[in-house]
């Protein structure tokens, strides 16, 4: 059997927490062939750890040693490396959020286009079990034709106090870029990838500012936070449909909230977890599942199917042209706040 040549690129949290114990699952297709950092000692360590041959600090220099690669950087160089990486004849598997805004995201899809080659967007929460079964809840038109979709990702203080999150130049934002991201993919996923055409939006970091931070994810410099750490927003889109949004690190709420419903003409949807509602036999109902088939890790799920669509056995579940649409909802929700008025998208 054909085995896709793997290296990674960006040896920190993610790529050894979620992707590469993901891809040792997938012994029958993949190959962990090299791992790159720009911190020697952290690229042999992992190289170490997971039995992986090759060693790189400059990720140029392994993209003749592999067919794939998996970029965990942070999102300052999402973009350039994966042109590199395409224009070298390489699939890629870049984390999320694409880039750092509209204009990377359209010269990686244009890459990809001019490769050939296979480009996959890590947006994991499609690929949870939930998630998965209410879309197909919504194909197999449970709640008729979506009308209006509300998403939150809170968290009460869970600032990351590690890595380069707090960073505005290397991650572009905070909250919003890093962890609400996911839930506007999800969201539009589900609303069946609808075109988004005005977004209204608003940025806050007062509370990261303050002093004496009660803090559950590490320490980070209040002085120096200039990222965002609570966003809310209203996006509506061509076909009519709505969305509120809404997503935070640090918030004055009872407790940490991850949430997407959705309201139907004929029903509405709930996840985490999931949960139908509809109105009929001259009730309200309200169900949920007993069970649920499928995979418990999306991470696992996610890299499979990046895999087979490498080896064309399969079709990417997140399409670079819809990550696109998130990143143009996220540029627009930061320019609505600097500029105070709502942006309509083109």
């Amino acid at each position: 059997m054909e085995k896709i040549r793997m290296g990674i690129i960006g040896a920190g949290g993610i790529a050894q927490d979620r992707h590469i114990p993901a891809y040792i699952q997938l012994t029958d297709s993949v190959i962990l062939e090299a791992v790159c950092d720009v911190n020697m000692e952290t690229a042999k360590a992992v190289a170490y750890k997971f039995a992986i041959n090759k060693v790189y600090t400059e990720y140029e220099e392994l993209l003749n040693e592999v067919d794939a690669v998996t970029i965990c950087t942070p999102n300052k160089f999402h973009a350039e490396m994966t042109i590199t990486a395409l224009k070298a004849g390489v699939h890629v598997f870049c984390e999320k959020p694409m880039a750092m805004n509209t204009e990377e995201c359209e010269a990686m899809i244009e890459a990809a286009e001019q490769s050939g080659k296979v480009l996959a967007i890590g947006y994991h929460y499609r690929f949870m079990k939930d998630s998965r079964a209410a879309k197909k809840v919504i194909v197999e038109n449970e709640i008729g034709e979506p009308i209006v979709a509300r998403a939150q990702a809170l968290r009460r203080r869970k600032v990351p106090g590690w890595g380069v999150f707090t960073n505005k130049d290397l991650q572009g934002g905070g909250s919003l870029i890093d962890w609400g991201c996911h839930f506007l993919d999800l969201s539009l996923w589900l609303l069946g990838s609808p075109k988004p055409v005005e977004v209204m939006g608003k940025t806050y970091n007062h509370l990261s500012k303050m002093a004496n931070q009660i803090n559950q994810w590490g320490e980070f410099n209040h002085e120096t936070f200039e990222v965002d750490d609570h966003v809310t927003a209203y996006i509506t889109f061509e076909n009519g449909e709505s969305m509120l949004f809404e997503t935070s690190w640090a918030a004055n709420i009872k407790e940490d909230v991850e949430s997407v419903s959705i309201s139907g003409l004929t029903g509405g949807i709930d996840l985490f977890p999931l949960e139908l509602n509809q109105a009929k036999h001259g009730m309200l109902m309200n169900s949920q599942a007993n069970w649920i088939p499928g995979e418990e890790n999306p991470g696992l799920h996610q890299v499979r199917n990046f895999i087979e669509s490498c080896l064309g056995k399969d079709e990417l579940v997140v399409k670079p042209e819809e990550a696109l649409q998130v990143s143009k909802i996220i540029d627009a929700i930061y320019l609505s706040s600097e500029t105070g008025q709502s942006i309509k998208l083109t």
